[in-house]
C-alpha cells in the first residue's frame, strides 16, 4: 500500500486534472469519485499504475455522472 501522504497526493493530482478536464462537475463530486476509485485499486500488488487507472476510472464515471445530469 502506499502511505497517507502518497495516497492524499495521488488523489489531489488527479483531482485537480479531472475538475480542469470537467469544470461543469462540482470539485467535491470529482474528489469522492477519485478516491471511490483509489479505494478499489489501492490492494493491488503493482502500484506503478494506480494513479493513472484511478483517473480512468474516475473520468469514465464522471462522464455517465454529467451525461446523466444533462438529461435531466
Amino acid at each position: 500500500m502506499m502511505d497517507d501522504t502518497e495516497k492524499q497526493e495521488t488523489i489531489a493530482k488527479v483531482t485537480d486534472r479531472l475538475a480542469a478536464r470537467y469544470p461543469e462537475a462540482p470539485r467535491p463530486l470529482i474528489a469522492g469519485v477519485v478516491a471511490d476509485q483509489y479505494e478499489k485499486l489501492d490492494t493491488g500488488r503493482i502500484r506503478t499504475y494506480i494513479p493513472t487507472l484511478v483517473e480512468h476510472g474516475a473520468r469514465t464515471r464522471l462522464r455517465g455522472v454529467i451525461a446523466r445530469t444533462e438529461d435531466v
